[in-house]
């Protein structure tokens, strides 16, 4: 039996297959981790999202930015709408309701001790700890899949605050937590958060680090898999590894066998343009 993460699909369901023919997946036996972003961009969401819920417990997907916003657009379609999505197919199915409500249940954060690995869209905070971490999470899920859950869908936006503590409290925590889970890529040596830049690491912005090479990370121990940052590319060091390589832009689809990280990369064509 082999446990794989697998990076941001955003829809490229034709690539995601190509991928599993590559390394030779079993469903009977071998499990699939998704580091979130499932849908959007990419042409065949609405594929994606039936394949992994088909799946059942041989899949675990944690939810990324794009499928919140999918979740968003589902309840409150006029007010989350965006002219580069491809959420449509997925709104209008016949099992699109039952979709969005399967896909609101997944988590933001997924830990295995036997193997000894964390999962995450986009990444922790340096002054979380596994447990903060794990507390957090709980509590935004508790919000996203309680039966009144659009109050917590109209104030999850927002880039504040951008400073934790633990005395932050209502939607300003869930804001937060949210932000972390699911936007994260740089902090301030402060260890502010920032939301903005998306590019790869440089030497101009030197007050910018990414959030894994901060110095006082309380992270650190704990093996951490993570997508959402597709300019950083494959990376593995300071105990992380990201897989989100770009398959929507033209990179490739990655899978990473945990056990014995054995990576896979599968070459995918340009999908959509940056800027596009």
């Amino acid at each position: 039996m082999s446990t794989y993460a697998i990076g941001d699909v955003q829809g490229c369901y034709d690539q995601l297959e190509q991928l599993l023919e590559q390394i030779q997946f079993d469903p009977t036996k071998d499990r699939l981790w998704f580091v979130g972003d499932l849908v959007n961009r990419g042409p065949k969401s609405l594929q994606v999202l039936r394949f992994v819920r088909a799946l059942g417990d041989r899949a675990i997907t944690v939810l990324g930015n794009h499928d919140l916003h999918l979740i968003a657009a589902w309840r409150q379609r006029k007010r989350h709408h965006h002219a580069s999505d491809t959420l449509q197919p997925v709104l209008d199915a016949h099992d699109g309701d039952e979709l969005c409500d399967w896909l609101r249940q997944q988590p933001l954060l997924h830990h295995d001790s036997n193997l000894d690995w964390l999962m995450v869209h986009a990444g922790l905070p340096p002054q979380w700890d596994i447990a903060t971490a794990k507390q957090l999470a709980s509590e935004v899920e508790k919000a996203l899949r309680g039966d009144d859950f659009i109050p917590f869908l109209e104030n999850m936006y927002g880039n504040q605050p951008v400073h934790w503590s633990e005395h932050l409290h209502g939607w300003e925590r869930l804001r937060f937590a949210v932000n972390c889970f699911t936007r994260l890529r740089f902090c301030y040596s402060s260890g502010a958060i920032d939301l903005g830049h998306k590019s790869m690491p440089d030497n101009e912005h030197t007050d910018l680090l990414p959030w894994f090479t901060h110095p006082t990370r309380h992270s650190t121990e704990q093996r951490i898999v993570f997508g959402h940052w597709s300019t950083l590319g494959y990376y593995r060091g300071h105990n992380v590894c990201a897989i989100d390589t770009g398959c929507l832009w033209g990179g490739s689809l990655t899978a990473l066998r945990l056990e014995d990280t054995q990576v896979y990369h599968l070459n995918c064509p340009t999908t959509r343009v940056p800027g596009d």
